[in-house]
């Protein structure tokens, strides 16, 4: 075995689960992501946890879903149990078709994601983390050689996270005393309210409310959002690829959206239920050791220069205690990513925090 698998495993119990003795784990393995999940499943064992191992397919959801139709009994008992009484989920993505599902259609897929809503709340309750075993199937969207892919993903996986933590801090502090946020750019003149908000400084660690490995990203959730944002970072969305979104606000709400490539499928999103159409996260991706795009969004979020917004559901971690059920509710949470490298900036109550991909405490800052 790779060491670095062991290493991930590592990373992704003690740093990013921080995993105890007697917890109650649930281990969701994909279909390549073998060596990791036996690698978890040793360091679980040697840290007194208990372990009971899913299999999480695309492919056998895709042939069930299709098999079933559209009326699904909602939040199924036996499932609710397992997420119920877990105190960790541990998601180890790794499959071998990255576009599986994508003939699921639209009307199966909302009406399986409403029915599901409760199962998802509760293993959102838990100290869930996500992170993926590098496969070919991701290298091959990310067009890279495997060997090459597997360089990539772990520069990004196996980072000094606590020294990565310091650094977000900045832009955190920066968020939690702001009122409001700009963004500007080709094609996009955005601002965001983000009163009375908690920004998390996302560094792959329940500790910091943080559930992705690799992270690296200060998110919060915007609301009272007003103009128009240009996403040109392509991204496979629901299985299809989707390129060049724009969508435009009034009053919180997208209320017109346009892409390049599969406009329809931005649409499907948008059209889930009430909370669908308003943002659920402003993400600021501030992990260096990711330096180009893959097409997965664990992956291209965090990169630094750039700027993700997801329509949907918010995260509660992002309001103020006893102000959680304030959070914007959707069956939905979709990311859309713009590169802000070049010709941007960011700007919290006027004044400019990040210009052309450069943060102001960063050597060659322009304000």
């Amino acid at each position: 075995m790779d060491p670095r698998i062991e290493d991930h495993a590592e990373v992704l119990v003690d740093w990013s689960a921080r995993v105890d003795a007697g917890d109650d784990v649930v281990l969701r393995v994909g279909p390549d992501a073998h060596e990791l999940a036996v690698a978890v499943a040793e360091t679980v064992g040697e840290r007194g946890a208990n372990l009971v191992s899913v299999y999480d397919s695309n492919e056998l959801q895709r042939a069930w879903a299709l098999a079933h139709g559209d009326d699904f009994d909602e939040d199924p008992e036996y499932e609710l149990a397992l997420y119920e009484n877990a105190d960790v989920v541990l998601s180890i993505g790794g499959g071998r078709n990255t576009s599986e599902g994508s003939d699921i259609p639209a009307e199966t897929r909302r009406a399986q994601s409403k029915a599901r809503q409760g199962i998802r709340e509760a293993r959102m309750d838990t100290d869930w983390v996500s992170t993926v075993h590098p496969t070919r199937s991701l290298a091959q969207q990310a067009n890279m050689s495997f060997a090459e892919y597997r360089e990539f993903a772990y520069d990004a996986i196996l980072r000094d996270w606590e020294s990565l933590a310091d650094q977000m801090a900045n832009m955190k502090e920066i968020l939690d005393a702001g009122s409001e946020v700009r963004l500007v750019k080709e094609d996009t003149d955005l601002t965001m309210s983000i009163e009375n908000r908690t920004a998390v400084n996302s560094a792959a660690s329940v500790e910091y409310d943080s559930h992705n490995l690799p992270s690296g990203e200060v998110f919060t959730a915007p609301h009272a959002t007003e103009g128009e944002v240009f996403f040109d970072v392509p991204m496979t969305i629901r299985g299809e690829r989707v390129q060049d979104v724009h969508l435009t606000f009034e009053d919180g709400e997208a209320v017109d959206y346009s892409a390049a490539q599969n406009e329809s499928v931005v649409g499907e999103v948008l059209d889930t239920d009430e909370g669908s159409r308003r943002l659920g996260e402003l993400g600021i991706g501030m992990n260096r050791g990711i330096d180009q795009f893959t097409d997965s969004i664990l992956f291209d979020e965090k990169m630094g220069d750039t700027v993700h917004l997801a329509v949907g559901r918010a995260y509660e971690s992002n309001y103020p205690e006893g102000h959680e059920d304030e959070a914007n509710d959707s069956a939905v949470h979709v990311d859309m990513i713009t590169d802000v490298s070049e010709d941007s900036f960011l700007e919290v109550d006027g004044e400019v925090v990040q210009r052309d991909g450069t943060f102001r405490w960063e050597d060659g800052f322009e304000a």
